[in-house]
């Protein structure tokens, strides 16, 4: 099922005064936001919890190709890790700077550039494939299944991948880089896309693929999830980026990741704070079309105007990427300044009580 929130999102979030609201960033095109369910899912008991819907959706995702390999991963990066911004460009994990004179700790690459050498890119196992438990069960660790899974690759420069190597993750804050006891924090941009591989991981390869093994820290209650895990899942957002693997991949590889369509089933099965819900699965109160408007939209006055019925308690702006970019708490006035936003396309999120509202905004 699918529903149109170009007009509005919402969901109830509990414990509310811990966690942040995040948006979901899954567009069709510039013009249309759509969230909702994917058709893939609709063979799936989503009324299931704990360990019961781990089983599940184990059993729905291991439906994927037994014959795609190492060489087609390679091939699939062109598609999935695509900069969204650039498409002669993929997005390397852990990567954060462009413009520092240093090629490992870039950002992005031209697609080109894929090999071994110094400022190329090559495919990083996230969950290490040397830490898979390689004991256990049928499925290959080198050229298929673990070792080729493509929701366990990412393209990464080859230098930043050597640095990371097998290191466990832990908990940090910045950029990547190796921590304390030696283990490797992912950034902030890159942790929840993390977590949310790591729980696929385990997921879709069970007990081989320990969250233990890849993280590092106490688990959840009595369930084999790292709280590490569960944390990034809630502060860091899915980004567009994430959706855009998970399209592809449903095709060419024959799975999803459910973790990347919607973070609170994370919650469900493993417990912790409330992940972003973006099916409304928790879902109580909405907003009407009419409750609050935007204009100029498009807008290029740098001022945006506001009509609304609502109480406000905060307007944020972000950017496709789910980057905070402007914040206005208790906000009673009529216009907003949106003077420092560069043209491009973003999301505001108006929040009310527990209730949010999410419209897309054009600057030009």
């Amino acid at each position: 099922m699918k529903r149109d929130t170009t007009v509005s999102i919402c969901a109830y979030l509990p414990n509310q005064t811990k966690m942040k609201f995040y948006l979901s960033l899954l567009f069709l095109s510039l013009t249309q936001l759509v969230l909702g369910q994917q058709p893939y899912y609709d063979d799936v008991n989503l009324t299931l919890t704990g360990e019961a819907l781990y089983t599940e959706l184990q059993t729905k995702i291991s439906n994927a190709s037994s014959t795609f390999d190492y060489a087609d991963a390679r091939d699939a990066l062109l598609f999935t890790d695509e900069n969204p911004s650039n498409s002669s460009q993929v997005l390397l994990i852990y990567g954060y700077n462009d413009s520092d004179g240093s090629c490992t700790t870039d950002r992005t690459r031209s697609k080109s550039l894929f090999g071994g050498m110094e400022c190329e890119y090559n495919r990083e196992h996230v969950f290490a494939r040397s830490n898979a438990d390689p004991t256990m069960g049928s499925v290959d660790n080198s050229t298929t299944g673990i070792g080729a899974d493509p929701h366990n690759l990412r393209a990464s420069d080859q230098q930043m991948n050597n640095n990371k190597g097998n290191r466990r993750f832990g908990d940090s804050s910045g950029n990547a880089g190796v921590i304390g006891g030696g283990n490797w924090y992912p950034g902030d941009e890159w942790k929840g896309d993390v977590a949310r591989m790591m729980m696929y991981m385990y997921t879709r390869y069970g007990n081989r693929c320990l969250p233990a093994l890849m993280g590092t820290g106490p688990t959840q209650g009595s369930t084999d999830m790292l709280q590490l895990f569960l944390q990034w899942n809630v502060e860091d957002p899915v980004s567009f980026y994430e959706d855009q693997r998970n399209d592809y991949l449903e095709t060419a590889y024959g799975n999803r990741n459910p973790f990347i369509d919607n973070p609170v089933l994370a919650t469900i099965i493993w417990g912790g704070d409330t992940a972003e819900d973006r099916w409304g699965l928790l879902a109580t109160a909405t907003f009407t079309a009419d409750a609050f408007a935007l204009y100029p939209n498009p807008n290029t006055s740098g001022q945006l105007n506001i009509s609304t019925s609502l109480n406000i308690d905060s307007i944020k702006i972000y950017s496709v990427t789910g980057q905070l970019l402007l914040e206005a708490d208790q906000f009673q006035g009529e216009v907003l300044d949106v003077s420092t936003l560069n043209s491009g396309l973003y999301l505001v999120q108006i929040t009310e009580a527990e209730k949010q509202l999410v419209k897309r905004l054009i600057i030009r």
